[in-house]
């Protein structure tokens, strides 16, 4: 059977309202090497409806209660068959960039990466593995080999960040490559509750997590400029 390059899961809830746009979003794109996945976490508005009415070209869909966001994630990887797997929110929406990067998927050990559109800016650039540790790559923005989740998922104890904390575990793994292209994947929506909530568990276990899957060195650098920002005042540094 053929194997897709990518593997788009869209998870949603009560997401009626956009989740059509999105949808077409993936339809539009010149880059059709894929398969679509839907995960609903038993929506109470018309996103069943919608979800059917574009079934055909959907390969997998449920909708059944789930824990959050991450814990929807992790229940999609074991339906996915792609080589690579890119996430996107049901209130997102492809741009012509995730054909440009989908078209050069090469190696099925390296992640590949650009950036997204928030309020019509650029979310990243290339970034190191320093950099990560101090600042997430939105995951709308990455396509994910399958390995990693041969090795990782999603740890829902982080409500927010869980992306933040799963991408330190792949920056931290010199073995798997990044290639980052400077091309807009999507645009994701300004009022998503990552946008405006806090992830308590995470901001507290960020130091552990850096010291356990990065080098020593950034371990030390990163704690280091933390203090230097405490000190300062900064509720935030980069």
């Amino acid at each position: 059977m053929h194997k897709p390059v990518v593997s788009v899961v869209v998870v949603t809830y009560n997401a009626a309202a956009y989740l059509e746009q999105c949808i077409q979003s993936i339809l539009q794109q010149s880059f059709k090497d894929i398969e679509l996945l839907i995960f609903d976490g038993n929506s109470k508005d018309e996103t069943v409806v919608v979800i059917q009415k574009y079934q055909e070209h959907i390969r997998y869909w449920q909708s059944e209660p789930d824990k959050g966001i991450y814990d929807a994630m992790n229940k999609s990887l074991s339906h996915i068959n792609g080589k690579w797997v890119y996430f996107l929110g049901a209130d997102d929406v492809l741009l012509p960039g995730f054909s440009k990067v989908a078209a050069e998927l090469k190696d099925v050990h390296t992640l590949y990466y650009g950036y997204c559109l928030r309020a019509g800016k650029q979310t990243n650039k290339r970034l190191s593995a320093y950099e990560v540790a101090k600042i997430n790559v939105c995951h709308q923005a990455v396509f994910y080999p399958v390995a990693v989740f041969d090795k990782h998922q999603y740890n829902t104890a982080f409500a927010v960040y869980a992306d933040h904390a799963l991408n330190i575990q792949c920056w931290g793994n010199r073995k798997m490559k990044k290639l980052y292209f400077p091309y807009a994947i999507a645009k994701f929506n300004d009022t998503g509750f990552s946008s405006f909530a806090k992830d308590v568990m995470f901001e507290k276990e960020k130091p552990a997590w850096i010291k356990q899957y990065m080098s020593r060195y950034i371990y030390i650098r990163y704690l280091i400029r933390k203090w230097k920002a405490v000190k300062k005042g900064e509720s935030d540094f980069r």
